[in-house]
């Protein structure tokens, strides 16, 4: 099996800056896991590595489609697998943790290209008859029934003969993965949050969402929807930056359950001195082995 090193975890625990440590240690090159960077123009939002801080390392599937351009888990899953096989020594970093599970696990996709008279044709029904109609179909699947647009999807893939229920591989790796996981206390990241706001505002990113708002390019990912709120006096400047550190650190916590539930993790402490000197010998045996 091919071996493949991931760095996930939450927005501002280091991730970026311990993987290019990591990368020029291996030979690694690095390929996003965060579904906001695959887009252009979202950079200083989306804390994407400038091209000055990447010290020679390889990266790939940054800024491969424009903001308005349709970008699915199935696209990144087939986009990232094609990378693996590509790279003698693949190594993924982000925190989109759907994405990087799809990438790595036997997550079963039809392509994700949806049909939208699917859905104005049953625009009519109630939540609970489409669920009622897919589990005619379905009977065995598990789904939020309160969920609409996931119900409508798995409706119109089961009308097509996929059934969701007999996806049964999702926790089969098909690669050998070592997944580290950067952990840190919630208070810290909170202070840690502010101060990379303060940095990200300084470095214009109302600004980026101006640019964007000129072509009516609105971004619904934590940050650009708060600063759209901003810029239409929906919030204030200080409301807004207290906004975005709550919903970061609320997705944080939703992170870190759905990696470890989901995920063979190795938990490391973000804030340890000694953490590039833990990662390495963690990546070290993992290579060996």
């Amino acid at each position: 099996m091919k071996k493949v090193v991931a760095i996930v975890g939450p927005t501002g625990t280091g991730k970026t800056g311990l993987s290019i440590t990591l990368a020029k240690q291996f030979g690694f090159e690095i390929i996003n896991g965060d579904s906001v960077q695959i887009y252009k123009r979202l950079n200083i939002g989306s804390a994407k590595i400038k091209d000055s801080d990447k010290q020679g390392v390889k990266h790939h599937l940054f800024d491969i489609k424009e903001p308005l351009e349709s970008y699915s888990v199935y696209n990144f899953q087939t986009d990232v697998r094609q990378k693996i096989n590509e790279i003698d020594n693949p190594l993924i970093v982000g925190g989109t943790g759907l994405y990087i599970k799809a990438a790595l696990y036997d997550y079963e996709f039809n392509d994700e290209s949806k049909d939208d008279s699917f859905e104005k044709d049953h625009e009519h029904l109630s939540n609970e008859q489409l669920y009622e109609n897919l589990l005619k179909l379905d009977p065995n699947i598990k789904i939020d029934q309160f969920n609409r647009r996931r119900v409508i999807r798995a409706l119109e893939q089961a009308k097509k003969g996929s059934l969701r229920s007999k996806k049964t591989n999702k926790d089969q790796l098909l690669y050998d993965a070592l997944i580290i996981y950067l952990d840190i206390d919630r208070d810290i990241l909170e202070e840690r949050l502010y101060l990379r706001l303060e940095r990200q505002l300084n470095d214009g990113f109302i600004q980026e969402v101006q640019e964007l708002r000129k072509e009516n390019i609105h971004i619904n990912a934590i940050g650009y929807k708060e600063v759209d709120q901003y810029l239409d006096e929906q919030l204030t400047f200080d409301e807004m930056k207290q906004i975005i550190v709550k919903n970061s650190r609320r997705l944080a916590k939703k992170q870190k359950t759905w990696f470890k539930n989901q995920m063979e993790v190795q938990m490391i402490d973000a804030l340890d001195p000694s953490i590039v000197e833990k990662t390495k010998k963690l990546i070290e045996d993992f290579l060996k082995s």
